[in-house]
């Protein structure tokens, strides 16, 4: 009768010990992919949790995971994941340390995306941050146009923050509550201030078409000044 212990299936699964090398072969090599893939998605991906911290919990969830239930996993080669990956991981940090170079191309900079009410169309692009999104996370801090904002910036960890202007210099902007927003028209009805509905530049318009003197694009719709309430 087959002893339900055999120690050298549960530890190596009947693998030669040589297999350790391609374990650790492979370790490094999806740590670096998933580390790689969670840079590319962006400061959104991944939010509030640093990079490292979400390749951490993939990796180290996995490795944990599949020789608790897989019978062809053996144990001392998911140990040994665990070992290298918190090996790497301390050699990132390390790096982070002492290159400055490393640290901005892995943790990138803090980015300003809004400039005296108006969006830095280049940053704001190079985040790949969606208005809808961006909108809501102003809604959220009682904003209704982008008068009252004097900066905001996207953090290294994806948080938004925001800077207001004082009441008495809150200006005229592009309105962000979708009931407002929703009425964006290449037609100007009367004339009046009104806000470019991509980069929030606003000028003063007559009942025709506008071009925007900043982007170049027509879409407007009719500013607001109000107060913000806090």
């Amino acid at each position: 009768m087959k002893d339900t212990f055999e120690w050298d299936r549960v530890l190596f699964n009947s693998l030669p010990a040589s297999f350790l090398f391609e374990v650790a072969f492979r370790t490094v090599i999806m740590f670096v992919v998933v580390l790689i893939t969670l840079k590319l998605t962006g400061k959104r991906g991944v939010k509030q949790l640093s990079i490292f911290e979400v390749v951490i919990i993939i990796s180290l969830g996995s490795a944990a995971g599949d020789p608790m239930f897989y019978e062809d996993v053996g144990l001392i080669p998911a140990i040994l994941v665990f070992v290298i990956i918190l090996g790497m991981y301390r050699t990132v940090t390390f790096l982070l340390a002492k290159s400055k170079r490393f640290e901005a191309f892995m943790e990138g900079k803090v980015q300003c995306i809004i400039e005296d009410g108006q969006f830095s169309i280049e940053s704001f692009e190079r985040e790949d941050l969606a208005q809808d999104e961006f909108f809501a996370e102003l809604r959220l801090r009682s904003v209704e146009h982008l008068g009252q904002v004097r900066n905001a910036y996207i953090e290294t960890n994806g948080a938004i923050s925001v800077y207001f202007y004082e009441d008495k210099y809150v200006k005229y902007g592009l309105p962000i509550r979708p009931q407002l927003f929703d009425l964006k028209s290449v037609n100007i009805p009367k004339s009046g201030v009104y806000a470019c509905t991509f980069c929030a530049n606003t000028q003063n318009l007559e009942p025709t078409k506008g071009i925007c003197t900043v982007c170049n694009r027509n879409e407007w719709v009719e500013a607001i000044n109000v107060l913000r309430v806090k």
